[in-house]
Order: C-alpha cells, then structure tokens, then sequence
C-alpha cells in the first residue's frame, strides 16, 4: 500500500494547514468559543470556500469525490487546531445519513445547503440510559395518515442547539435494545414540540438535550426504510468515529509539538529541560505512542467504509482502543512535562488534553470497545474448527 500523499491530497493539506494558520489561532479560538453558539459562523464559510464542506460529497451531488485520506487530512489539521465548528455533526454524521440511506430527492434538497455552508445537521441518538448502545432507543414514533409523530428525549447532540435540522432516530416497533424497528426522520429544529437546551462540554465544544412533544414529520422526512435503520446508523457513526480518530491524532500532535518546544526553551538548573536524559526518554515515548496512533488512525479510516459491516466494525473498535490508550499517555505526559503551567485556562496544553478526553468518550470508551472487540473474537477472528 502506498502511504504517500498524491498531489491532490498534498494540495489539500497545504491549503488547510495554510488556512488555519491564518485565522485559527489559540486566541482566535478562545473568542470563538464566547461567541453565542460557541463557533464562528464567518470560519464555517471559509471552509465552504475552501470545498471543505462538500469534500465527502460524490460529483453528482455536487461534491468532490473526497475519500478517507482527505477526510483523514482535514480531521488531523482540525485536531491540531482544536476547531470548534461542527465538522463532525453536519458533514461527517448528518450528512453521513444523507448520503448513505437519502433518497435522490432528499440528497437533492439538503446537500446543496451543506456544501454552501447553508444548512447545518446534528444526530439526536443518545438517550438517558443509554450508554453507547445504538439499539438502546426509547424515542418513539407513531404513524398518522400521511405524517409521524414523535414522542422522547434526546442527550448530547452534539451542536443540536445551532443546527437548522436533526436526525432523529426513534422506534416504530420493538423494545430498548432490539436492533429491528428503528427508523430516522429529518426534523425541522424550529418544529412545534421540539425543544432544546444548548451547553458546553467541558472541552468548549457544543452539545444539546432535545426533547420531542408530539412532534409532527412528513413521511417524506424518513431517511431508509422505516424499522430497518440500525445499519445505517451503525456504518454512519463507524466512520464519525474513525474520523474522530483522525482528529486525536491531530490532537495529540499538536501537544506533543508543544510539549517538545517546551522542553526545548524552558530552563531548570541552568539546563533546558529537554537536556535531562530522564525527559527525553519520556518524549521519545510520547512520539513512539502518537506513531502507533496514527498508523492505526490510517487502518481505521480505511476499513471503516469496508461493506462487510462486522469486519468494519471490528477494525473501529480496535483503532479506538489503540487511540484511547495513545491519547491517555500524551495528554497525561504533555501536561506533566509543563508542570503548573499545563493546567492553566490560558494555555493551549490543557485544551488538548480536555478535547482528548472527549474524543476518548464519543460513541465508546476505550474499555467499551475493548469489551466489543473481545465479543467478536478480536481483530482478526480465528477460524472455528
């Protein structure tokens, strides 16, 4: 397999790295996050200029035929810079359902809006009680004549307070747990019933409770066959995930580059730290850790668009892990090695390594994964005889 980057996708990486060195820096971000909906509605644009937002998109849709190394590109360059426009709840999950399960009609009517920057999405999927199980979902939805009615309470969407349309899934049949009787229905934020209560997350991205009171759908909302949804759920958050993989690694670069500069100027003793042999071998461990993340960063993104959705499934989980398990050591390091000054607000170090905790937690923890894993017989299954 060659590793290298072709010209488009070097292309690709300048420009953003470029982009993001110009309009993205730390004090820029901090008063992004003060901003009323906790990002810069005028830094979402920049992306939609740059073709960012329509990168995964196919040529018939209007997109740019993007594949997982530019995802892969795009999600390192915003872990470095810690961005908090909702890349991942409008391009990567909403749009996902969209493109994956929507109909021609309905890719035709909203991706448009994406690409220009227009539209925003969210996945309303978590509830109380739910943990990481996709199939644990007690929302329900009821047929009248030609419409759906929604009935439950939606936790943790993230950047469900600004976005124009949720994704809702919710149960036509069947109990919490059973994977048959889910569907999906594009809902308007504004509906009547709807209601949502944004707040911060403690990484100063942005997330939402939704609550559903009667809320009226048209059928021609419903993305999929309605009760046959959890597939589609299930490869669309495979390859969130897998991007937000990407995006530790991105992450986790960019605090071991400040940890190593740190080491390098900072002074003890009349030395710089970085001249005490017991630190360098404590950075040399940090980058052997964020090398391994990100070549299992690279096998994730790949396999997970795989159409074996069990082998898919298998290699996500198992890049979780392996980048739970780097993120804890370089976030933990980074912090140790700067001392006092690695937990203050206004240093970037402590962002990191809050934005890391977070990606360590979305749609599976380490051990939740480390336990599904194990369930399907590890990476590679052995051959029953």
């Amino acid at each position: 397999m060659d590793f290298n980057l072709s010209d488009d996708q070097r292309l690709l990486s300048e420009g953003i790295d470029r982009l993001l060195s110009d309009t993205y820096d730390f004090a820029r971000r901090r008063d992004h996050a003060a901003l009323p909906e906790g990002w810069s509605r005028a830094q979402w644009q920049r992306y939609a200029e740059m073709g960012l937002l329509g990168l995964p998109f196919a040529g018939s849709d209007g997109g740019f035929d993007g594949g997982p190394a530019e995802i892969m590109i795009v999600m390192e360059a915003f872990g470095r810079a810690l961005v908090l426009e909702p890349y991942v709840a409008t391009v990567l999950l909403g749009a996902g359902f969209l493109q994956i399960g929507g109909s021609d009609a309905q890719r035709a009517a909203h991706i448009p809006g994406i690409i220009d920057g227009s539209l925003l999405l969210a996945f309303a999927q978590a509830e109380p009680g739910s943990r990481y199980d996709l199939s644990h979902v007690t929302t329900k939805a009821r047929r009248e004549g030609e419409r759906w009615i929604l009935d439950g309470h939606k936790r943790h969407v993230l950047n469900g307070d600004s976005a124009d349309q949720l994704i809702v899934s919710a149960r036509i049949a069947g109990e919490a747990g059973d994977r048959d009787g889910l569907a999906l229905f594009l809902v308007d934020a504004t509906a009547p019933g709807l209601v949502r209560r944004g707040y911060r997350l403690q990484d100063h991205t942005r997330a939402a409770e939704v609550r559903l009171d009667n809320v009226s759908v048209a059928s021609h909302c419903v993305i999929g066959e309605p009760g046959k949804a959890f597939e589609l759920i299930t490869r669309v958050v495979n390859r969130a995930s897998a991007a937000l993989c990407c995006e530790a690694v991105g992450v986790m670069t960019g605090a071991y580059e400040r940890t190593l500069d740190y080491l390098k100027t900072r002074k003890q003793f009349g030395a710089t730290l970085g001249s005490f042999q017991a630190l360098q071998h404590r950075a040399v461990e940090m980058f052997v850790q964020l090398e391994m993340a990100r070549s299992m960063a690279m096998y994730g993104i790949v396999a997970s668009a795989d159409t074996d959705l069990a082998e898919g499934s298998r290699a996500v989980a198992a890049t979780k892990v392996e980048i739970g398990r780097s993120a804890r050591l370089i976030g933990q390091e980074a912090i140790q090695l700067h001392g006092g000054i690695g937990m203050t607000e206004d240093y970037p170090v402590g962002h990191y390594f809050r934005r890391l905790s977070m990606l360590e937690l979305l749609f599976g923890d380490t051990q939740h994964h480390l336990a599904a894993l194990a369930e399907a017989g590890g990476l590679i299954p052995g051959t029953a005889r």
